[in-house]
């Protein structure tokens, strides 16, 4: 398969980059992770950014954060990772059943470093691996179609903070989500989330959930 479609292909020529980008696809560009220039810093990172296509056309990107190792490269043609409750809306994983095609941009704000996979997915409940994942409840194997380091020069430094307290421990619990105490939500919340908010701390209205993410308390 041609790397570069005819549409990069006129742009190159139109700004005279096409030599640089075959240069570009014949040093940098593989089909595998390499053991000492990939995997490490994807098996170090515990977020990534996640790109799919809907049957429809439409592209999304999600982030994609858990525990450090939050991606495992089981092989060199190989990638896992899993999906977490979330807000039910299944954007990502939706995609990846229907259309199979993602992209994921592995990023370090503090170096800056970045490296980029393309890859063929399929998502499952019952892959033999999600137990590697405490509190998933799907897990994404990834077929590695291009891996390549990207250049960084237009990275931002920033500085890390902290860890999300929603990161599953060992045993998969995570605390209750804010979101999932609004009032207005409490009739559509799944079977198991049902009652729940008025054991962990009450009912709160959109506004004040609003005004808790504007405040860092989400």
């Amino acid at each position: 398969m041609t790397f570069y479609t005819p549409h990069q292909r006129e742009l190159q020529d139109r700004f005279d980059s096409r030599k640089l980008a075959d240069r570009l696809q014949q040093t940098i560009i593989t089909d595998t992770i390499q053991p000492e220039q990939h995997q490490p810093f994807i098996e170090s990172r515990d977020f990534f950014f996640l790109s799919t296509v809907s049957e429809r056309g439409e592209p999304t990107v999600s982030h994609k954060g858990g525990g450090v190792g939050l991606v495992t490269v089981v092989d060199p043609k190989t990638l896992i990772f899993p999906s977490y409750d979330g807000n039910g809306m299944f954007m990502s994983m939706g995609n990846i059943a229907a259309t199979a095609k993602i992209g994921m941009l592995f990023m370090d704000f503090e170096s800056p470093h970045r490296i980029r996979v393309q890859a063929t997915a399929t998502v499952s409940g019952n892959d033999p691996l999600i137990t590697v994942y405490p509190g998933a409840q799907l897990l994404v194997r990834a077929h590695v179609d291009q891996v390549f380091i990207n250049c960084a020069r237009l990275i931002h430094t920033y500085q890390r903070v902290g860890t999300s307290k929603y990161v599953p421990d060992a045993s998969g619990h995570t605390p209750f989500a804010s979101w999932k105490r609004i009032d207005a939500m409490q009739d559509v919340l799944p079977a198991s989330d049902q009652g729940r908010a008025s054991k962990e701390g009450g009912l709160i209205t959109i506004n004040e959930y609003s005004h808790k993410v504007q405040n860092g308390e989400s």
